[in-house]
């Protein structure tokens, strides 16, 4: 007998899937009047023989401190529509702002009332709020059961026009944005134009941010539209406004739906143009700085550094800058002047990434590119010019946005 070891026969096997999925997007006005059968559709689509599942709803307080009547209207509507919809078995409050998903309360708080109501993988969640409680509380439906029914209603324009629409879910943890988290997508998304009129002016301003960047990558003649509109949506014109906030989201969910990477397991992330120092410069704020803001500021700076390694005429970061600015965006803040902290960023997001860095900035309008390397140095002069454009752009905006 050899001195050589003998191996049992083995089975090798590697196989490739897909698993359909029908994403769901509407866009009404007043979701919750009751002969609007938008959302009573979207409920009864997102289970089968939805009248006989359950249903708990968690609501941004920052949405009922400003629309007082909201859970009356939403308790009648339900009602209403009893006959097609899941039972309602109970509404959660849920703390609004990126407290909402700096630590796992209401993660827990969600995960403890699917327990005691009940709430079956084939029961749903209904989530309405803004863009943290939209990613808690889905995270939360993500890992119950490994997968609970979620309906999400965006009430923000960032919410609408971007990470509503989105396959992503998670909470803060370590000081860093998104640590914990799944992709998991919403099985409908309702976007009620009513819920926007209640928003205050930054909230209302921060979410043109991913508009902008949409357009930047994907779409020239947005970008136009958003030149020629800015001032009617400082004024919030909805008339002028909601196309251009539903042309966004129609975006973003083609590049989910029809991009070919919609887990990100790929890693270029094309939608995160300007987020990589954005997410660091919401750390550094200790997150009193506002996503869409953070986007706001990451996107010119990525601009003005593509431009300086020669990739983007002048003319286009101009034109951006402006935009920015001529939608009450702003392109600086104090946390920019901590050049070194900043560039942390960059280690932060390959991490988060996985593998290579790719950085995604422009080499024209609607002409995205992928950066494997950026050049410390360059960037720092980038970040110093960038403070010198704010001073003369935006003279009266308080550096600290």
């Amino acid at each position: 007998m050899s001195g050589e070891a003998e191996h049992e026969p083995g089975f090798d096997m590697t196989s490739s899937f897909g698993v359909e999925w029908r994403h769901v997007l509407r866009f009404t006005n007043g979701a919750l009047d009751s002969a609007n059968p938008v959302l009573a559709d979207a409920l009864a689509g997102a289970t089968e023989r939805a009248p006989e599942r359950r249903m708990i709803v968690v609501i941004d307080q920052g949405v009922t401190d400003t629309n007082r009547g909201l859970k009356n209207e939403l308790t009648r509507y339900l009602k209403a529509h009893a006959e097609t919809v899941p039972m309602l078995m109970e509404l959660i409050d849920a703390p609004g702002g990126e407290i909402a998903k700096q630590g796992d309360d209401l993660v827990s708080q969600v995960l403890e009332s699917i327990d005691q109501n009940g709430i079956c993988r084939k029961s749903v969640v209904l989530v309405i709020g803004g863009g943290a409680v939209l990613d808690a509380v889905g995270y939360a439906a993500a890992i119950a059961h490994r997968g609970v029914r979620l309906v999400r209603m965006p009430t923000t324009v960032l919410g609408q026009c971007d990470s509503g629409v989105g396959v992503k879910n998670g909470i803060n943890r370590f000081g860093k944005k998104n640590f914990v988290g799944a992709f998991s997508p919403p099985n409908a998304v309702v976007c009620d134009q009513r819920l926007l009129r209640s928003l205050s002016e930054e909230d209302w301003q921060s979410g043109f941010s991913e508009i902008v960047k949409i357009a930047l990558l994907q779409d020239p003649v947005l970008f136009e539209q958003l030149e020629e509109g800015a001032a009617a949506v400082v004024d919030r014109d909805l008339e002028i406004a909601m196309p251009l906030i539903a042309r966004s989201a129609q975006l973003h969910l083609r590049h989910i739906t029809e991009g070919g990477d919609p887990f990100e397991l790929n890693e270029a992330r094309p939608l995160d143009f300007g987020h990589w120092s954005a997410h660091k410069l919401e750390q550094l704020s200790d997150f009193q700085l506002k996503h869409g803001l953070a986007v706001s500021i990451g996107i010119a700076l990525d601009m003005v550094y593509a431009h300086r390694i020669g990739l983007v005429e002048e003319a286009l970061v101009n034109r951006t800058l402006g935009l920015l600015s001529a939608l009450g965006l702003p392109i600086s803040c104090d946390q920019l002047r901590n050049a070194d902290a900043l560039l942390q960023g960059l280690e932060e997001f390959r991490e988060h990434l996985g593998g290579q860095l790719t950085i995604t900035v422009l080499q024209g309008l609607g002409m995205p590119v992928d950066l494997h390397e950026i050049d410390d140095s360059v960037m720092k002069d980038s970040i110093s010019e960038l403070l010198l454009r704010a001073e003369e752009l935006q003279p009266n905006r308080s550096s600290n946005s």
